[in-house]
């Protein structure tokens, strides 16, 4: 049974991956022990959880901030998304139940676009990945990934143009689902290491543009 600062931690993770806490925001513990219901004491062991996940950080004399990833963080993800979701993906079969949340994920994102709701957009992208992921059937893969997909909203939050950020995407999930379900899971993983690449650069070299302009 989860413990309050446990269940409280949760919505603040929720508060990320909706957007509604970006990269940098300064969280206030009046206002939050105000929203929550909760006393100073338990925010500050909900701070101390966040912040021993990396989600939040601390500066002496000025409070508690939604973390903001460097470069770095950016490269690693990356490259842990590779090694966790191709293999998954090459030695999966085209019927395993996960791949039916990866088809929802595709058409949940199509769907998005059309009413151009791009953060919806990017829920249904962690969402398909999330999926591959399940592909292993791994409990704690799958455990491991949720906390790397919380990394990824926080680096998709210091890009302000979500359609340009997630536009290009959507249809190349779409093509690595046409291949897992042929039963090509190789040319599947293939695709996708392939489109975990080019995402790395382009969100490098958008991370790179805001960066510049600040």
């Amino acid at each position: 049974m989860q413990t309050l600062a446990e269940t409280v931690a949760g919505s603040i993770r929720e508060k990320v991956i909706s957007g509604t806490l970006t990269p940098g925001s300064h969280l206030s513990e009046i206002a939050l022990c105000e929203e929550l219901q909760v006393s100073r004491n338990t925010l500050r062991e909900v701070f101390r959880i966040l912040t021993k996940e990396g989600l939040l950080r601390y500066e002496a004399n000025r409070g508690v901030f939604v973390s903001t990833p460097s470069m770095s963080t950016i490269i690693d993800i990356y490259r842990v998304r590779r090694f966790i979701e191709c293999p998954a993906l090459a030695q999966a079969h085209p019927r395993h139940p996960a791949a039916q949340r990866m088809r929802a994920a595709v058409d949940d994102a199509r769907r998005c676009r059309e009413v151009k709701d791009w953060l919806g957009v990017g829920s249904a992208d962690i969402a398909f990945h999330s999926a591959i992921v399940e592909l292993a059937d791994s409990p704690r893969l799958s455990n491991f990934y949720a906390h790397i997909s919380l990394e990824l909203r926080l680096v998709f939050g210091l890009l302000h143009d979500p359609e340009f950020l997630h536009g290009p995407f959507i249809d190349q999930n779409g093509e690595i689902l046409i291949e897992l379900e042929a039963g090509r899971s190789t040319s599947a993983a293939e695709k996708l290491e392939a489109y975990l690449l080019r995402a790395e650069r382009f969100i490098l070299g958008a991370y790179a543009r805001v960066a510049s302009s600040t």
